[in-house]
């Protein structure tokens, strides 16, 4: 036997491909390996840019002697759970259970039908802190693998159980279309967990609250303020990159001071979203301006040479956290003098004890920038950005995942809609042009490709409805009919792959090889699968007219309607979508026999006028989208559509503004 890791596609997979463990990928053939050995099976679950994955692999994965128990005693799988986030998402689940937390790297152990029936996370390589060894660990598994295992089988059908009882229980609810009822209890409900000193939900670690601030935006006066100052905190805190543009994962403190420093893909793209839904209201232009630098972060050091984004970027750098991103006053001394590095450390918070470790500081924008530093910043800015990137840089994974970059897809098509930024839009038009022409194959969606080269992994439903969604969005900006057409192909095929045996929808497809298809109705980090496929219902109908979708939007938002209720923090996308179909699906069509000087000015006036999450189509063609069928006249005209009525078209938006 051998380490089987050296053909993996995931970079996670090849980090471990030269460990003295002899690593499986995912499949039938490890369990029918353990089934034959009658040995438990060892599932160790991570991702490419987590600090602890990465110590306990040196720690103990790489210990020729830990190796040989493992090999001897078990069938060893490694997963990444960006390229598997159905088997992340059940395996999480049983650790839940049985722990009381999650994390990563996950440690699971299951029978070789794959029911786990011990779990846990990072395991050091002696005891410590109460902790078991894990090699400890190991001996303790096997001991109750072989002289307990009735005992070890219990539980794991206990564990099955109860994950599939959970999901029935928090998936399987019942409830009304969201009204003005629920988005007040909502609100209520998350304003008990702001943080009005700092900005945020909750205490520490703190996570930007990425798919409810669209929500938010789009709300009342309440829960705009509680948008604004979270987003405000954020980009003036060291979870943001203040040279580079950018967002790190998440804040290990209160006040987002120091930052978890990998940076993720779908953070990224899911606060590019955020922010432009905060750019009408913003008078200072600070959503603008981090909009438009989280573009450059998304161009400059994710884009892959595909065409699309890689997934993340390491937490660490050589092994040690923020050794790229911190500074001494001392460094700031060295590329900007003292004069300026006596100011710049006061703007950017570097102070000699530091604010991170070891004496180094995390940047920070103390105030927004005065007059008197307001000519300097950018001069400082790119010395010191050039500065660093003479430092060792953190490592990235090129893996590019289809739900990750449909999310890109969707954040830079709102800053079009918000701004016209025409850098957006062709990077979005990039991505979705790679994965159509990469990630679908013959009609079928795969998870992720490198190089260029699609994986095995098939779609998961996040991402048959995030790229059809995202490319929704992009047929609205571009009129495009190809980006429509294939949309519906997608929402059709996952509508037939993703059913399951509740009439809803699972996470996985119908032909999964887990001992429980996971079906989260709650956004985690990312937006859950069911919500994304409700946001790209709405979407098809409001272009298309077609009631089936109309229908499938009401019978799934009543059946989320529930958890918006209960659980806002983690429905931001259903809370979303669910105000702008309350509110008709605002659009707004500007159309002509050209793109002339008359229809530019009533596209720039309609995003001046539209409401948060109004949907604006621009273009001349009949045949390229439903919406402007039996439109396009002799001269520019704007019409104004909701709930699928559209009033009388308009050559003034001050027409419709005196109706």
């Amino acid at each position: 036997m051998t380490n089987r890791l050296s053909a993996a596609t995931s970079p996670y997979l090849q980090q471990h491909a030269d460990n003295p463990v002899h690593w499986q990928e995912w499949g039938d053939a490890a369990f029918d390996e353990a089934r034959r050995r009658d040995v438990p099976v060892f599932i160790s679950i991570g991702y490419a840019a987590c600090h602890w994955c990465h110590v306990m692999a040196h720690e103990s994965f790489e210990d020729p002697a830990l190796a040989a128990l493992l090999n001897e005693n078990f069938v060893s799988i490694k997963v990444d759970r960006e390229e598997r986030p159905d088997v992340d998402a059940v395996y999480m689940s049983a650790t839940v259970a049985l722990t009381g937390q999650g994390g990563w790297p996950m440690t699971v152990f299951a029978t070789p039908d794959g029911q786990p029936f011990y779990c846990g996370t990072y395991f050091p390589p002696s005891p410590r802190q109460g902790m078991p060894s894990f090699t400890q660990l190991l001996h303790g598994v096997l001991d109750a693998w072989r002289e307990r295992r009735e005992q070890a089988l219990e539980t794991a059908g206990t564990v099955a159980a109860h994950i599939r009882q959970r999901q029935l229980t928090a998936g399987h609810q019942s409830g009304k279309v969201p009204d003005s009822d629920t988005f007040a209890a909502a609100t209520e409900r998350l304003s008990g967990v702001f943080d009005a000193k700092y900005g945020g939900f909750g205490s520490a670690p703190k996570f930007p609250p990425a798919t409810v601030l669209p929500a938010l935006c789009a709300g009342n006066e309440r829960t705009r303020e509680m948008a604004e100052a979270t987003m405000k905190a954020m980009a003036y805190g060291g979870i943001y990159d203040q040279l580079a543009g950018g967002f790190s994962r998440y804040s290990v403190d209160a006040q987002w001071v120091v930052p978890h420093f990998e940076k993720m893909l779908y953070d990224n793209a899911l606060l590019l979203s955020a922010y432009a839904a905060w750019i009408p209201t913003d008078a200072t232009g600070l959503a603008s301006r981090i909009c438009a630098e989280i573009v450059n972060f998304l161009e400059s050091d994710l884009r892959t040479d595909s065409g699309a984004y890689a997934s993340s970027l390491d937490a660490d750098t050589d092994g040690v956290e923020g050794l790229t991103y911190a500074w001494t006053p001392a460094q700031l001394a060295e590329v900007l003098g003292e004069a300026d590095a006596q100011l710049a450390a006061e703007l950017l918070k570097v102070t000699e004890q530091g604010t991170f470790e070891h004496g180094t500081s995390t940047l920070q924008m103390a105030v927004a920038i005065d007059s008197e530093l307001g000519s300097k910043w950018p001069t400082w800015r790119a010395a010191l950005r050039e500065a660093r990137a003479t430092r060792p840089q953190p490592g990235r994974d090129d893996k590019v995942i289809t739900s990750w970059n449909a999310l890109a897809i969707s954040g830079l098509c709102d800053l079009y809609r918000a701004t016209g930024n025409t850098r957006a839009l062709i990077a979005a038009r990039r991505v979705a042009d790679v994965l159509i022409d990469t990630h679908v194959i013959d009609g079928v969606l795969v998870r992720a490709s490198i190089g260029g080269t699609a994986g095995s992994v098939g779609g998961m439903l996040e991402d048959y409805a995030a790229l059809a969604a995202a490319l929704l969005r992009l047929h609205l900006a571009t009129a495009a009919r190809r980006y429509l057409e294939i949309a519906i192909r997608l929402i059709d095929r996952a509508r037939s792959l993703f059913a399951d045996d509740e009439a809803l929808y699972a996470d996985a497809p119908s032909d999964s090889d887990l001992i429980h298809r996971p079906a989260d109705v709650f956004d985690n980090p990312t937006p859950s699968g069911i919500a994304s496929l409700v946001d790209a219902l709405a979407l098809a109908h409001a272009i298309t007219g077609e009631g089936a979708y109309s229908d499938e939007v009401e019978r799934l938002l009543a059946h989320l309607s529930p958890v918006l209720e209960q659980a806002p923090n983690a429905a931001g996308t259903i809370w979303r979508v669910a105000q702008n179909w309350s509110a008709g699906m605002p659009t707004y069509v500007v159309t002509g026999p050209e793109i002339d000087e008359d229809t530019s000015r009533l596209e720039v006036e309609a995003r001046q006028i539209a409401e948060p999450g109004a949907l604006i189509l621009v273009g001349h063609d009949e045949a390229a989208s439903p919406l402007l069928a039996g439109r396009v006249g002799s001269f520019g005209r704007l019409f104004a559509c909701r709930g699928g009525v559209c009033d009388r078209p308009v050559t003034q938006v001050a027409d419709l503004r005196d109706r």
